[in-house]
C-alpha cells in the first residue's frame, strides 16, 4: 500500500482528507514538506493503528487474552476510527473492527458459559465430598483410614474454586458438621474401648493356641496358609492390654517361627537334590547338543532314545531353571530330527524339486522388487525386499541341508 492517493489527498492549501464510503474527511495539515510526504506521514499513522488491531486480533483468536477485555479494545478502536487523523482503508479497518467485535462477542459468550459450567463441576465436586464426608460420619469404623480420608476431602476442598459465596457456605456447614460428627463418634468408641481389652485378650489366646498346634505339622501348603490366616486375624483383632499382648505376640510369634524354620530346612534339602538333577540334566543336554548325525545317523538316534530316557530318569529340577532348560532340549531334539531327515532324504540339488521351486521364489521377489522401484512406490519396495530377503533365507537354508 505504497500508493497513499488512493486512500487520502492533500489540497493546495496543505489540508489533508482521507478517503471513506461516505465521502472525504478532514485528517489533519500539512505543510513540512510535498503533499506526497504528508500522505505517508499520516498513513503510517495509520500503519500503526493497523498494528495495534493485528495485536488484539492475534490475542483473541489465541485465546491469549481475556475475551471481554479484547471485546472492549476493539470497541475503543472502532469509536477512535471515526475521528483519527490518518490516512488509509479506513472502511476495510472498519468492516474488519466490526468483524471481530462480533468474534470477541462471540468469546466472550463462550468464557461466560465455560466459567458456568466450571462452576456447576465446582459445585458438583464440592458437594460430592460432602455427601461423601457424611457417609463417613454416619458409617465408618475404620477410624485412621476414615481420618485420613477426611483430612485428604479437606485438602482436595480447598483446591476447588469457582463455586459462589453462599453455596460455598452452605456446603462448608455440612463438611463441617460431617467432621464434627465423626470426631465425637470416633472419640466414643476409643472411650469404650478399655472395656474391651479382656475379650481381645480372650481371642488372641485362642490364636496363639491354634498356631502353637500347628507349629509340628508337615502339612507345608494348607498349614502356611492357615498361619498366615491366623496372622490376618491377629492384626484384625482389637489390642489386648499392652503387657498381655507383647506376652501374646511372642507365643504366636514363636509357633510361626518354628512352623516355618522346619519348612525351610526341608525345602532346602529338596533344593539340593534339585539342584543335582539339574546337574544330571545339563549333563546330558550337552551330550544330545554334541551328537554328529551327519557322521553316523543310525547310532545318533540311538544315542538320542537312551538320552531320552536319562533324561526322564533325572526327575526334577528348580522351578526357575526348568523353562529354560527345556527350551534348550527341545531345540536340541529338533536339531537332530531336522538333520535326520536332511540326512535319509539328501538328494542332488539339481534334482531337487523344492530347492527348484524356492528358486523360481526367489527369482519372482526379485522381479516384484524392481517393479517397485521402477513404480517409485516406497511402500511396495520395502514390502518386497523383506519378502526378497525371506525366500533368499530359506533357500540358503535348504541349499545347506542338501
Amino acid at each position: 500500500m505504497n500508493d497513499w492517493t488512493a486512500f487520502g489527498r492533500v489540497d493546495a492549501d496543505g489540508t489533508v482528507y482521507v478517503k471513506t464510503a461516505e465521502g472525504d474527511r478532514v485528517v489533519g495539515s500539512w505543510q513540512a514538506g510535498t503533499p506526497e510526504e504528508g500522505l505517508a506521514h499520516f498513513a503510517r499513522r495509520f500503519e500503526d493503528l493497523v498494528t495495534e488491531v493485528d495485536l488484539v486480533e492475534a490475542r483473541l483468536k489465541s485465546g491469549a487474552a481475556d475475551a471481554a477485555h479484547s471485546l472492549t479494545s476493539v470497541k475503543r478502536l472502532r469509536t477512535q476510527l471515526d475521528e483519527a487523523h490518518v490516512v488509509g482503508d479506513i472502511d476495510g479497518l472498519a468492516a474488519r473492527l466490526d468483524r471481530l467485535a462480533t468474534l470477541a462477542e462471540e468469546k466472550a459468550g463462550e468464557a461466560r458459559a465455560a466459567r458456568e459450567v466450571a462452576r456447576t463441576e465446582a459445585v458438583a465436586r464440592k458437594t460430592a465430598l460432602v455427601e461423601e464426608a457424611e457417609k463417613i460420619a454416619a458409617d465408618a469404623t475404620g477410624w485412621k483410614s476414615a481420618g485420613d480420608r477426611l483430612k485428604e476431602i479437606l485438602d482436595e476442598w480447598k483446591t476447588i474454586r469457582g463455586v459462589d459465596k453462599k453455596t460455598d457456605g452452605e456446603l462448608w456447614k455440612r463438611f463441617a458438621a460431617a467432621r464434627d460428627g465423626f470426631t465425637r463418634r470416633r472419640g466414643a468408641h476409643f472411650a469404650t474401648l478399655d472395656g474391651q481389652r479382656k475379650q481381645a485378650q480372650s481371642a488372641k489366646e485362642d490364636l496363639v493356641t491354634e498356631a502353637e498346634s500347628l507349629a509340628e505339622s508337615t502339612e507345608w501348603s494348607s498349614t502356611a496358609n492357615r498361619l498366615k490366616e491366623l496372622m490376618t486375624e491377629w492384626k484384625s483383632a482389637p489390642r489386648a492390654a499392652k503387657e498381655a499382648e507383647q506376652r501374646l505376640w511372642e507365643r504366636f510369634r514363636a509357633a510361626q517361627d518354628a512352623f516355618f524354620t522346619r519348612r525351610s530346612e526341608v525345602f532346602s534339602a529338596r533344593d539340593a537334590e534339585y539342584q543335582g538333577n539339574l546337574e544330571k540334566k545339563q549333563a546330558i543336554l550337552a551330550e544330545v547338543e554334541a551328537i554328529d548325525v551327519d557322521a553316523d545317523p543310525r547310532g545318533a538316534q540311538n544315542r538320542m532314545r537312551d538320552a531320552q530316557a536319562a533324561w526322564h530318569d533325572a526327575g526334577r529340577v528348580p522351578r526357575e531353571a526348568a523353562a529354560s532348560l527345556d527350551r534348550r532340549w527341545r531345540a536340541a531334539e529338533e536339531r537332530i530330527r531336522v538333520a535326520m531327515d536332511s540326512a535319509w532324504r539328501k538328494t542332488s540339488p539339481q534334482d531337487n524339486p523344492l530347492l527348484r521351486q524356492m528358486r523360481e521364489q526367489v527369482a519372482e521377489a526379485e522381479e516384484k522388487l524392481a517393479r517397485a522401484r521402477s513404480a517409485g512406490d516406497n511402500r511396495r519396495i520395502k514390502e518386497a525386499e523383506q519378502a526378497l530377503a525371506s525366500k533368499k533365507q530359506f533357500l540358503a537354508l535348504a541349499e545347506q541341508a542338501n
